[in-house]
C-alpha cells in the first residue's frame, strides 16, 4: 500500500465508506459562490471534486478554486486536470503547482471535445492520454522525475484517480480501459452518473479490483433535469419511477413545500441505492454531484448511514 498523503486516501485505506462532493467553478472572477458551496459540503464529505472546464467550457481555474477552498474552508479537494487542454509541459507544471499549494488529490479527465463547448474554435491538445498522464504522475510521486526523466527538486505528494463509466455498452471495453489505468498506477476510481443500481453493482463486481471505487450519483432538483439527462445524455438510463416521483413532488404546493417534497424523493431514492451497494458490493464510497444542490448532500448521507457505521 502506498503512503497516504491526504485525508481522503487515508479514509479509503482504512476501509471507511466515504462520500465526496463536487463544485463547478463558473466563468467568473468571484470566489464567494464556490466558498459558500464548500461550506455547505464540509460537514458531509471527506473531500470535494473541483471540475476543470467541464463540457469544454472555459471556467475559473480548477487549481485556483481548489486552493481557495482548502485555504478558506478547510475542505480537502480533488482537483480535476483535463488532458484535452494541456500539453505535457503544462500538465507537469500544474502538478508541481498543485503539490506546492498543498493539494493532495487529482483526478485525470480526458475531457469533451472543444467543438461542443463555448469556444468551439479552440484547438484540443491531447498530448497525453489519461493512461499516460497517470504514468507521469506515478513517476513524479514515486521516483521524483518528470515524464522525460528530469529530476524534480522536492517531493510531489499527490494521489491520482481516474474515471469509469458503469453505463458503457459494451461494459467490457470500458472495464479494459479502467484496468489499463489501474495498471498505470491509478489509486482510486470515481464513476460517471449512475441511476440504475444494477449497472453500478455490475461495474464494481466485474471490475473486481482492490482499487477503491466511488459510484457517482446526481440528485436532480426537478423532473425536467432528470428528463434531460434521460433524453440527451447517451447511455444514462433514468428510471421512470424516479422521474415520476420528482414530477409528482413538484406538481403542487408552495415553493418551500415543493422543495421539501423533491428533497424527500431524492433522499429516499439515493439512500436506498447506497444501502444496496454497501450490502452487495465492495463499493468504497459515493461521489455526489449536485450542480448547485449542495443542500441535499447531508440529507442523503445521513439517511444512507442511518443505523450503520462508516
Amino acid at each position: 500500500m502506498r503512503r497516504a498523503y491526504s485525508d481522503f486516501m487515508k479514509a479509503l485505506n482504512d476501509g471507511k465508506f466515504v462520500f465526496t462532493g463536487e463544485i463547478e467553478p463558473k466563468k467568473t472572477t468571484k470566489l464567494e459562490g464556490i466558498i459558500e458551496a464548500a461550506k455547505v459540503l464540509k460537514n458531509h464529505v471527506v473531500a470535494c471534486n473541483v471540475t476543470d472546464n467541464p463540457r469544454a467550457r472555459a471556467y475559473l481555474s480548477s487549481l485556483v478554486a481548489s486552493y481557495v477552498i482548502q485555504r478558506d474552508v478547510g475542505l480537502e479537494t480533488i482537483c480535476h486536470i483535463t488532458v484535452r487542454d494541456r500539453n505535457r509541459l503544462a500538465l507537469i507544471s500544474d502538478l508541481l503547482g498543485a503539490s506546492a499549494l498543498g493539494i493532495k488529490n487529482v483526478l485525470v479527465i480526458s475531457g469533451d471535445h472543444t467543438t461542443g463547448g463555448d469556444n468551439p474554435g479552440a484547438m484540443p491538445v491531447y498530448d497525453l492520454d489519461s493512461t499516460q498522464f497517470v504514468q507521469m504522475v506515478r513517476g513524479m510521486v514515486d521516483k521524483g522525475i518528470d515524464l522525460n526523466g528530469n529530476p524534480i527538486d522536492g517531493m510531489v505528494k499527490l494521489h491520482v484517480g481516474v474515471v469509469g463509466n458503469p453505463n458503457a455498452d459494451p461494459l467490457e471495453v470500458e472495464l479494459c480501459k479502467v484496468e489499463r489505468k489501474i495498471d498505470a498506477g491509478a489509486e482510486f476510481i470515481q464513476t460517471q452518473i449512475v441511476f440504475d443500481v444494477e449497472k453500478a453493482k455490475r461495474f464494481v463486481k466485474e471490475l473486481n479490483s482492490s482499487v477503491p471505487v466511488l459510484i457517482g450519483i446526481f440528485p436532480c432538483k426537478s423532473h425536467r433535469i432528470a428528463e434531460f439527462i434521460a433524453n440527451k445524455i447517451p447511455g444514462i438510463s433514468v428510471p421512470k419511477e424516479y422521474i415520476e416521483g420528482l414530477k409528482s413532488a413538484g406538481a403542487s404546493g408552495n415553493g418551500s413545500e415543493i422543495i421539501n417534497k423533491i428533497d424527500m424523493v431524492n433522499v429516499e431514492y439515493f439512500s436506498t441505492l447506497i444501502k444496496e451497494l454497501r450490502r452487495t458490493t465492495k463499493t468504497a464510497g459515493i461521489h455526489i454531484m449536485t450542480m448547485g444542490y449542495e443542500s441535499i448532500v447531508g440529507k442523503i448521507t445521513d439517511r444512507a448511514l442511518d443505523g450503520t457505521s462508516r
